[in-house]
């Protein structure tokens, strides 16, 4: 008696067919567990991704002579890293525990690297941002003395703080992928893709709000750039992953990611037309950031929902071991 695909043989030659399976385990329990993350780790990774988005934006404005740009995208740095370790500390339940994460280096361990590089964010990014209130200080005395140091202070840590920005816009993206949840795991290249995209065109739709028409070229680049980042990361995680992409594309996270594309599309095209009008630039700019929050919360909940259902895990599994069958075979 020879077991067949689908079903199996009596000694007559009669097929006894067996029913498709049922994905479902002991007591309806989830095969995996779902992540036990909220809300507040969905807005941790926008928040994360802005933070950098805008310290890219404040260091291109510094570097090329626009104190407008340059100041919006520090004082956006510094607000969004501050929500971010907010967000960061209530899903740890304990300030102590940050502490704690940084009492030891794992470079194993994307969330112990995370840490550590929002630490090295952090400061750079604040004293960036302090240092756009140096105009303020009295010009005489000890306030004085610091009006003039700040300036060049605030030069190199916001040359510092973009140079940290790149790994805190993509470190998110390989913190989810190294975990057991299916839609994240199997899109472990394209998740670093897609937030570095969402991080520089946040950052765009700062400049784009808070720059004059005359200083936002850079803001501009940096929307084309990122949209584009995005927008392919997005359709290879809808596309590429066969079952596990099924998640992105439908329920709540394929309504949030398709908002996004939608939203991302609008705001490219209004920095392209908006060149001379402060209002599209600004709506323009609103859009990209609607995008960026659409497409991070997505790609988070849909995560969560492969892991809720038991085929995310079972069927891969199966073409995965009939693939190494095959291959031994």
């Amino acid at each position: 008696m020879s077991p067949e695909r689908g079903g199996r043989r009596r000694r007559g030659g009669e097929e006894l067919r067996v029913p498709e399976a049922e994905f479902t385990s002991y007591y309806g329990w989830p095969i995996l567990k779902a992540p036990v993350w909220k809300w507040d780790i969905a807005a941790y990774l926008f928040t994360g991704g802005l933070a950098a988005g805008s310290s890219l934006l404040a260091a291109g404005g510094q570097l090329t002579g626009r104190p407008a740009l340059r100041r919006a995208g520090r004082v956006a740095s510094l607000a969004a890293v501050t929500a971010s370790t907010v967000f960061l500390i209530k899903d740890l339940g304990r300030p102590a525990r940050f502490h704690h994460m940084l009492r030891v280096a794992k470079p194993t361990s994307p969330m112990s690297v995370g840490t550590w590089i929002l630490g090295a964010f952090g400061p750079a990014a604040g004293l960036a941002a302090v240092a756009e209130g140096a105009a303020w200080l009295p010009g005489r005395g000890l306030p004085g003395l610091v009006r003039r140091a700040l300036p060049p202070v605030g030069h190199a840590a916001g040359l510092a703080a973009a140079a940290t920005a790149p790994a805190l816009a993509t470190y998110t993206g390989v913190l989810l992928a190294d975990t057991a949840v299916p839609s994240w795991h199997e899109a472990y290249p394209e998740l670093p893709v897609i937030f570095a995209g969402s991080a520089l065109a946040s950052g765009a739709g700062v400049g784009l709000i808070a720059a004059p028409c005359a200083q936002a070229g850079p803001a501009r680049r940096m929307a084309v750039a990122g949209a584009a980042l995005e927008l392919y990361g997005a359709h290879r995680v809808e596309t590429r992953l066969g079952l596990l992409s099924e998640p992105y594309r439908t329920g709540r996270p394929g309504r949030l990611l398709r908002a996004g594309r939608a939203l991302t599309a609008v705001g490219v095209a209004g920095a392209l037309l908006g060149r001379r009008s402060r209002t599209l630039s600004a709506l323009s700019g609103v859009a990209l950031l609607g995008a960026s929050v659409a497409t991070r919360f997505g790609i988070f909940e849909g995560g969560v929902a492969s892991a809720k259902d038991p085929k995310y895990t079972v069927v891969p599994q199966r073409e995965r071991l009939e693939r190494r069958r095959a291959a031994e075979g």
